[in-house]
């Protein structure tokens, strides 16, 4: 390790790694608190903290309140699923892209949206529907719940030049979520936005983001016919 501070959580978590990998740190070990290796790398807590829960919520480490953190004993893998930039999907496999808002208002959302998001009665939050397309062709249709007393930068952004999926995953770091993946047979409404037959099977991801404020977004991503999704373990 040199001198060089290291000022974002990406290259905590790998120095975190590298001590791991070589056995540094080995299975079972207590690891230096969040203050120690804050002081040693030069940046703040809140990073040291943001490598070390991540590196946990992957089954590496072992975090318990009072205790410490400790290299866990018998990893257990899991899979990562991190959001995508569906910009970057699409022109990552060689294919043209184009981004089409079709509508944005503010409003207050259905019943079952407010309660997912745990909004206050009749609160106003930003419903935005878009569709994203590869090579001209539909790809994946986004409808989108924002909620923009917990993140009120978003008022000001012009959607019909950057996807909402885009600016969040670029400008709002969240500390938890939750994702439901299903599928659906696609009614005339999706057939019209895909451009597919009534009654074909589509592929669909429910995804909630959070922080300590509260809701950050609620999204549906309905994907064309054939898409298939790709993760690690």
């Amino acid at each position: 390790m040199t001198g060089t501070a290291i000022k974002n959580w990406q290259s905590v978590q790998q120095e975190v790694l590298n001590r791991i990998n070589s056995k540094l740190w080995k299975p079972g070990d207590l690891i230096p608190n969040e203050a120690q290796l804050a002081s040693e790398f030069g940046c703040a807590r809140a990073t040291v903290n943001r490598a070390l829960q991540n590196l946990a919520d992957t089954g590496l480490l072992e975090r318990r309140r009072k205790a410490g953190t400790r290299v866990a004993t018998h990893p257990v893998r899991k899979a990562t699923l991190d959001i995508p930039i569906i910009r970057k999907e699409i022109t990552g496999k060689g294919y043209a892209y184009r981004y089409a808002l079709v509508s944005t208002e503010t409003v207050v959302p259905p019943r079952d949206m407010a309660a997912r998001m745990r909004l206050k009665p009749d609160e106003k939050i930003l419903h935005i529907v878009g569709l994203h397309m590869a090579n001209g062709e539909p790809y994946v249709f986004e409808n989108r719940w924002i909620n923009s007393n917990v993140v009120p930068a978003v008022r000001d952004v012009d959607f019909s030049k950057q996807s909402p999926n885009e600016w969040l995953v670029e400008n709002i770091p969240f500390t938890s979520g939750d994702i439901a993946f299903s599928a659906l047979c696609a009614g005339a409404f999706e057939a019209e936005m895909l451009s597919c037959k009534t009654g074909e099977g589509l592929f669909v991801i429910d995804r909630s983001t959070w922080k300590a404020e509260g809701a950050i977004t609620s999204v549906r991503l309905v994907f064309a016919p054939g898409y298939r999704i790709h993760t690690e373990i």
